[in-house]
């Protein structure tokens, strides 16, 4: 499973897109509320969760995915919680994804020091230890995926179905949905 940590203030598009293209590609993703059952976005839509983060099995868990939205890595970064998780899914070998400034939560948590990343454009400075990519829309360092913006949401999304599945099967999916970035 894939497991997307939602606080309030995540960037919408940056969820939607990945988790419809991982579904598509047949990954089950479960949207895990940090902050509640019910997540209200940076643009004031409310998501409904599949699990809060007191319900997560990471026995479960292949990626856990970071959106960007600044009210969403505020809260990341203040969740004790979301914290131990991360470092937890880290110390398990598990994948990490992130996407705009979800990189930098990674990176100040001190999870992805040394791998080579991107992040939103002018929040590189935010990134060091990790090693910064800017320009690249998707950077894949082992165990690590990241995506600069909103803008490259299908691109991580893609990235992230051709880790978990196979490179025919985001082939496929690219195709289905006519995505030609």
């Amino acid at each position: 499973m894939v497991l997307v940590l939602l606080c309030e203030g995540f960037e919408e598009s940056e969820v939607t897109v990945p988790v419809d293209l991982l579904r598509r590609g047949g990954v089950e993703v479960g949207l895990c509320g940090v902050t509640g059952a019910a997540v209200k976005s940076s643009h004031n839509i409310t998501f409904g969760t599949d699990l809060t983060i007191g319900e997560v099995n990471l026995d479960e868990v292949e990626l856990v995915f970071v959106p960007g939205g600044l009210g969403g890595v505020d809260g990341l970064l203040a969740s004790e919680s979301a914290a131990a998780l991360l470092r937890q899914a880290r110390d398990q070998g598990k994948y990490l994804a992130a996407i705009c400034a979800g990189p930098t939560v990674l990176s100040r948590m001190g999870l992805i020091d040394g791998k080579k990343a991107v992040c939103y454009p002018g929040m590189e400075d935010l990134l060091p230890p990790a090693i910064p990519q800017p320009g690249n829309r998707v950077v894949w360092d082992e165990n690590l995926i990241t995506g600069e913006a909103a803008g490259s949401a299908f691109d991580l999304g893609l990235a992230m179905l051709e880790l978990l599945r196979d490179s025919e099967t985001a082939q496929q999916v690219r195709d289905s949905v006519h995505y030609h970035g």
